[in-house]
């Protein structure tokens, strides 16, 4: 279950693609094409794991990607111990919505800075590659900390490809539940000001000032009670807020409920596939 404001705009714009879908179905006789309802871009999406885990964690999504019409196109970036990053697969010439899985070999590692720079590698090595100008990122979990470190370093580098859209998936921003995250951790609804930090979260604190504003996000977080998705606090996931500190082009938070909405389930659930889908491509 997802859970977000009422907004009749919404209502209205599926209204209306409904309509659309079956005007076409009648006057073809043909069902609308799957990918006739994505953009087609050369602009790639990359996929950040979690905290020790894998590439094999973004299959599903993958697979749901695949299977909606959005890409047929998807490659694997292995980054090393050292950093170092091997590009498997091939992206074609004029591939539409191109899929980047990236595998960090040390999973466990928590150098987020280094992360942060392992993050700019791939980026730099695609770029090097296919001379893309623009990307998208997802991230999962302790994924969402590399990432943010490669923007604290890199926000207004406009020598890389330009971040469009940013999901950040269960991220544990302020911590992580029994390990770093502040006790008694409450949140500013309005702001996502935390009444406490800890120390990586304070290190972000740059970004409130540099933070790229030409970039969409989506923030979805998964509650199965109590507040949290097991491993992360609801409260965690929403400093994001405060740490883009309005500069974002928008934002937006969703929280899961129900089936699949714990830490490591969240990115195998089909109401999350169709928010990347919506979110990611919708034209």
């Amino acid at each position: 279950m997802i859970k977000e404001g009422f907004n009749l705009s919404k209502i209205k714009n599926l209204f209306l693609c409904l309509l659309a879908g079956s005007i076409a179905l009648i006057l073809t006789g043909q069902p609308v094409k799957a990918s006739q309802q994505y953009v087609h871009s050369p602009t790639p999406t990359l996929f950040f794991h979690g905290y020790n885990s894998g590439a094999h964690a973004e299959q599903y999504m993958i697979n749901g990607i695949k299977k909606a019409g959005v890409s047929k196109t998807v490659i694997t970036a292995e980054v090393a111990a050292n950093g170092k990053v091997t590009l498997q697969g091939r992206i074609p010439a004029g591939a539409a919505n191109p899929l980047v899985m990236v595998n960090f070999v040390n999973s466990r590692n928590t150098d987020y800075p280094l992360q942060g720079q392992w993050v700019k590698n791939v980026i730099v090595k695609l770029q090097e590659q296919y001379h893309f100008k623009k990307i998208n990122i997802e991230a999962h979990s302790m994924g969402n900390m590399a990432v943010m470190y490669y923007l604290l370093a890199n926000a207004q580098n406009k020598k890389l490809p330009q971040v469009q859209k940013q999901v950040a998936m269960a991220g544990t921003f302020d911590g992580a539940i029994g390990w770093n995250e502040p006790e008694n951790l409450t949140v500013d609804k309005k702001t996502g000001k935390p009444s406490a930090e800890n120390d990586a979260f304070k290190k972000l604190l740059p970004l409130r000032q540099t933070y790229p504003r030409q970039v969409k996000v989506l923030n979805i977080y998964g509650d199965i009670g109590g507040g949290n998705d097991s491993q992360v606090s609801n409260r965690s996931c929403q400093t994001l807020r405060y740490l883009i500190n309005g500069r974002a082009k928008s934002y937006r938070e969703v929280k899961v409920t129900g089936k699949n909405a714990s830490h490591e389930l969240l990115h195998h659930n089909p109401a999350v596939n169709k928010l990347l889908i919506q979110f990611f491509w919708a034209k």
